[in-house]
C-alpha cells in the first residue's frame, strides 16, 4: 500500500512531538536534534498544505466533471465525454442509443465504434484534433454507423475542464445532409463571387435581383444586404434609357440565351455608372425563363485608357505622318499594318498598295530572303535586331537601312514589328564615288610618279639629241635619224603629259577666257577630225559667261571628246556642242549631288553614237581602260579630260541619251570679272630672245646625272659659267665657298635628303636677291602652295625641257634682273 502525503505530514509532526517531549522529561536537546526537529516540522507542514491545495482542485474539477456529465445526461441529443487523447469518460443515453449499446454494455467512444472504418476513424481523428488544438473543430463530419445511421459529429474543448472534450452526436437524414451541401456549396460560391475582380447578379423571372456580389455592390454603392433581398427590380438601377443603350429586360424575350452589350447603370448617389455586361437567360427544363445570370465589367477605367490612348494618337500621329524617315508597322507575320509618307514615298507605293502587302514584297527581289530572316530574328528576341541594308522596289534605284524591333504582345501570335527606314541612297553614292575617286588618286599618284621618272629621262634624251643637232646640220646623213629620236621623245612627253594631266599634276596657265571664241576657233579643226560624214553642229548660248582655264588643256578637252564621238558613230552622224549659263540654287536636285550651288558655264558634247554600257559608264574616266581593241588606244583620253577639268575646278559628267548617243556635260565655275592689270601683265606671253647666249655664273642643282649633264652643257655653251652639285648639300657648300657672285640657282624639286625648296630658303637667306628657277617633272601647283618663302620672283621650268627652252627660260630671268 502507497503512503500518501496525509500519512507523511503525520509522521513528520509524531517524531517532532516525541523529540519535544524527551526536552520535557529533562533530557537535553543538542544542536543537531534542533535542526532535525526544525526541518521535520517544515516539511510536515509543506506536506499538509500541498495536500490541502491539491485535494481541494482535484475535488473541484472532479465536481465540474460531474456537473457536466449530470447536465450531459439530460440532453434529448447524444452527447460524449472524453479525455483529450480520446480516452472514454462519460456518455449520455441518447449517445448509447444511436450507436445501439444497451444500458449494461461498457461505454465506447466513436473511435471504438468505427474500428473497422478506416475513414471514418480518420475523421474522428481530425475533429480531435481540431478540438484539442483550437478549442473548436469548426468542422462538422457525417457518418455512417454500421447500423446504417447517419450521425453528424462536432467536437469541442472545455474550459472548466481543459483536459476534457465533448462530443455532440446527432442522427442526420439524406435529405438533410444534401440541403446542408447545397448550404455550403451555395456559401462557398458566394464567398467566390464576393472575391472576383468583376461585377456578378442573379435575377429571377421578374427581373429582381436575388443576389448581387460584393463588387458590384461596391460600385454602386449599396450593401449587399440591400441588392440581395430579392425585392429590388433591376430596372430600378437603370440610369437613364436612350436610343443607343441597353435594355437588359428586352432579352428575356429573345430567343438568343446570350447578350451582352454597353449601358449606364445609376449609383446610390444619383451618377451614372458606365458598364459592359453580359446576360445568360436562365430556363428551366420546360423551357421557361426562370431568370438570368449576368457578369458586369466596370468601365470607368476603360473609359479612360481610352481616352488616353486616343489622345496618345493624337499627339503621335503629326509625328508620325511628318517623320523624315520611313516608319512602317507590320504584324507578327510581317505584313504591313501602317506606314507613314516616308516610306510610302522611299517604296513610290500609294497607301492602299503598302497596307496589306508583305514588306519583302517592297524590296528588290535578291533582298528578300535576308530580311525576311531578320524580321524571324527580331521577333524572337526582345532587343532590336541589327540594322539590315536593302534595295528598295521601285522605279528609281533606291538603298536603305531597316531597323527593326519588336512590340510585346500577349504572345507571339499577337505581337508587332516597328520598322525604321533611312534612306541611304546619297550615303551609298557617296561612298561609292568617294571610293571612286580614292581609286582615281590613288592611281594619280603612281601615274605621277611614273611621268616625274619619265620627264628625266626624257628630258636627257630630248637635250642630247639638241646637242647632237648642233653638231650634225640638215644634210648630214645623221641629221634623221637624230631628228627622228627626238619627235618620238617628243611624242613620249604628250603621253606624260597626259599622265600628269590625269594626276592634275601637270602645270596650268589659267587664263580668262571666252568659250565661244574657244570652240568657233576649233571648228575648222574639228570637222577635219570627225571626218565628211559626221555632221558637226555647234550652238552658243548668248552673253556666255567667262571662265579661267588654261586655254591649251581645255582645247586638248575638245579634241579627246570629240575623237571619241567619232569612234562612237562608226562614221556618220551628229556631234553636237551646246554652251549654257547655269545658275545652281540648290545641291542636288536637278544636277549631280557632287556639285555645289554657285553660277557655272554648262558645255555639252552629244553623239548619235551607239552609247555606252551601263556597267562601262562608270569606268570610262579609269586610266587606261578602254573598250578598244588592242592598239587603237591607250586609256588615257577620257581619263586626260577628267583630269583637266577637275583641277581646273570643274565637273565632267558622261549620261547615255534616252533616244541613242551619250552626251559629256562638264560644269566649270564661272570667273567674275575684276580688273587686274598685273594679271593679265603676268599672263601676257613671255617675248623671245633669238639671241640666247649670255654671261653670269649659274648653280646647277640636279641629282640625276644625265638630265645635269645635258643642262650643264647647253649653258654653258651659251656662254653660261655652270657650277654642278648633285645634292642640295654639296650646293650649300659651293655656294658657301665660291668666290665670285652666283647669279642664278637652278635646282630640282624632288631630291633626297634635302629637297629644292629647302636648298632655296637656306641660299636665299644669305643671298636674298638671288634669282631661282625650279625645273621638276611634276606640276608647279604642287609643290609652290607649300612653299613658306616669298615666291613672287622664283620661276619654274617644267620637265621636260629642250635646249632651246632652257636657255630661253635663263635668258628671260637674267635680263629681268638686270633689267
Amino acid at each position: 500500500m502507497g503512503v500518501d502525503a496525509r500519512q507523511l505530514a503525520a509522521a513528520f509532526f509524531l517524531v517532532a512531538a516525541l523529540i519535544v517531549i524527551s526536552a520535557l522529561l529533562g533530557r537535553e536537546l543538542g544542536l543537531l536534534n534542533i535542526i532535525i526537529l526544525s526541518a521535520m516540522v517544515i516539511a510536515a507542514m509543506g506536506l499538509g498544505l500541498w495536500y490541502l491545495i491539491f485535494h481541494g482542485l482535484r475535488q473541484a474539477a472532479s465536481g465540474n466533471l460531474d456537473l457536466l456529465s449530470d447536465i450531459a445526461s439530460t440532453s434529448p441529443e447524444g452527447r460524449l465525454l472524453t479525455t483529450k487523447d480520446g480516452k472514454y469518460i462519460f456518455a449520455n443515453t441518447a449517445y448509447r442509443q444511436l450507436l445501439g449499446l444497451s444500458p449494461k454494455e461498457p461505454g465506447q467512444t466513436l473511435r471504438d465504434m468505427l474500428a473497422d472504418d478506416p475513414e471514418g476513424c480518420m475523421k474522428i481523428d481530425e475533429l480531435l484534433k481540431s478540438a484539442v488544438y483550437d478549442g473548436s473543430s469548426g468542422l462538422r463530419v457525417d457518418i455512417q454507423t454500421g447500423t446504417g445511421r447517419w450521425l453528424s459529429i462536432l467536437a469541442h474543448s472545455i474550459d472548466v475542464t481543459p483536459d476534457n472534450i465533448i462530443w455532440y452526436v446527432t442522427e442526420t437524414t439524406r435529405q438533410h445532409r444534401q440541403e446542408e451541401d447545397e448550404r455550403i456549396e451555395r456559401q462557398k460560391l458566394s464567398e467566390y463571387f464576393n472575391n472576383v475582380p468583376v461585377g456578378f447578379y442573379f435575377l429571377d423571372h421578374k427581373g429582381r435581383i436575388q443576389f448581387a456580389n460584393r463588387m458590384f455592390c461596391e460600385w454602386l454603392g449599396y450593401s449587399q444586404e440591400e441588392l440581395s433581398d430579392g425585392q429590388l427590380a433591376f430596372s430600378e438601377l437603370i440610369f437613364k434609357k436612350n436610343e443607343d443603350q441597353l435594355d437588359l429586360m428586352e432579352i428575356f424575350t429573345e430567343s438568343d440565351p446570350l447578350f451582352e452589350g454597353e449601358t449606364n447603370l445609376r449609383r446610390r448617389d444619383g451618377t451614372p455608372l458606365p458598364v459592359y455586361i453580359t446576360q445568360t437567360i436562365v430556363r428551366d427544363e420546360s423551357g421557361e425563363i426562370v431568370g438570368s445570370r449576368s457578369v458586369v465589367r466596370e468601365l470607368s477605367q476603360e473609359q479612360e485608357w481610352r481616352e488616353r490612348v486616343a489622345s496618345a494618337e493624337r499627339h503621335f500621329r503629326p509625328f508620325f505622318e511628318a517623320a523624315p524617315i520611313g516608319i512602317v508597322l507590320l504584324d507578327a507575320q510581317g505584313i504591313v499594318v501602317e506606314a507613314n509618307p516616308a516610306f510610302r514615298a522611299l517604296t513610290e507605293t500609294v497607301v492602299n498598295t503598302a497596307v496589306g502587302s508583305h514588306v519583302t514584297e517592297l524590296v528588290q527581289a535578291e533582298d528578300r530572303e535576308q530580311l525576311q530572316h531578320r524580321l524571324i530574328e527580331a521577333s524572337a528576341r526582345e532587343m532590336a535586331a541589327l540594322p539590315i541594308e536593302v534595295k528598295l522596289k521601285g522605279g528609281a534605284e533606291r538603298a536603305a537601312n531597316f531597323y527593326i524591333s519588336t512590340i510585346a504582345g500577349e504572345d507571339l501570335e499577337t505581337g508587332r514589328l516597328l520598322v525604321h527606314v533611312i534612306d541611304t541612297s546619297i550615303q551609298r553614292n557617296l561612298e561609292v564615288q568617294f571610293a571612286q575617286s580614292q581609286k582615281m588618286q590613288a592611281v594619280g599618284q603612281l601615274a605621277g610618279g611614273i611621268a616625274h621618272d619619265f620627264n628625266n629621262l626624257l628630258t636627257a634624251m630630248i637635250g642630247f639629241c639638241d646637242l647632237l643637232l648642233l653638231r650634225h646640220q640638215v644634210g648630214d646623213p645623221s641629221y634623221s635619224d637624230i631628228n627622228q629620236i627626238k619627235q618620238n621623245a617628243n611624242r613620249a612627253a604628250g603621253l606624260v603629259r597626259q599622265l600628269l594631266a590625269f594626276s592634275r599634276q601637270q602645270t596650268l596657265r589659267p587664263e580668262i577666257t571666252d568659250l565661244t571664241d574657244v570652240l568657233a576657233e576649233l571648228s575648222n579643226l574639228l570637222r577635219r577630225l570627225i571626218g565628211e560624214a559626221i555632221q558637226l553642229k555647234i550652238t552658243h548660248a548668248r552673253d556666255l559667261w567667262l571662265v579661267k582655264v588654261d586655254r591649251g588643256q581645255f582645247e586638248q578637252v575638245i579634241i579627246n571628246l570629240a575623237v571619241n564621238a567619232r569612234d562612237a558613230m562608226s562614221g556618220d552622224g551628229l556631234l553636237t556642242f551646246e554652251t549654257e549659263n547655269l545658275v545652281i540654287t540648290e545641291r542636288g536636285t536637278d544636277f549631280d549631288e557632287l556639285i555645289p550651288v554657285g553660277e557655272y558655264i554648262l558645255v555639252k558634247v552629244s553623239d548619235t553614237g551607239t552609247g555606252i554600257a551601263d556597267n562601262v559608264i562608270e569606268k570610262i574616266f579609269d586610266p587606261f581602260f578602254t573598250t578598244k581593241n588592242v592598239g587603237e588606244g591607250t586609256g588615257l583620253g577620257l581619263s586626260t579630260v577628267y583630269g583637266i577639268i577637275k583641277q581646273t575646278g570643274g565637273f565632267i559628267f558622261a549620261v547615255n541619251n534616252d533616244d541613242k548617243g551619250t552626251t559629256f556635260n562638264i560644269f566649270l565655275p564661272r570667273y567674275v570679272e575684276i580688273a587686274e592689270i598685273g594679271d593679265k601683265e603676268v599672263l601676257a606671253p613671255a617675248q623671245s630672245h633669238r639671241d640666247l647666249t649670255g654671261k653670269g655664273t649659274i648653280l646647277l642643282v640636279e641629282d640625276e646625272d644625265p638630265v645635269r649633264l645635258f643642262a650643264a652643257r647647253a649653258l654653258e655653251n651659251k656662254g653660261y659659267n655652270v657650277l654642278q652639285a648633285d645634292c642640295g648639300e654639296t650646293a650649300l657648300s659651293i655656294a658657301n665657298e665660291h668666290d665670285g657672285k652666283i647669279d642664278l640657282l637652278i635646282t630640282d624639286v624632288v631630291m633626297p635628303a634635302m629637297d629644292g625648296p629647302t636648298l632655296v630658303k637656306h641660299v636665299l637667306a644669305e643671298t636674298p636677291d638671288m634669282k631661282v628657277i625650279f625645273i621638276s617633272g611634276y606640276a608647279e601647283d604642287a609643290f609652290r602652295k607649300d612653299l613658306d618663302f616669298d615666291v613672287s620672283k622664283i620661276d619654274f621650268l617644267p620637265k621636260p625641257f629642250s635646249l632651246k627652252e632652257i636657255a630661253t627660260k635663263v635668258k628671260e630671268v637674267l635680263m629681268r634682273e638686270d633689267a
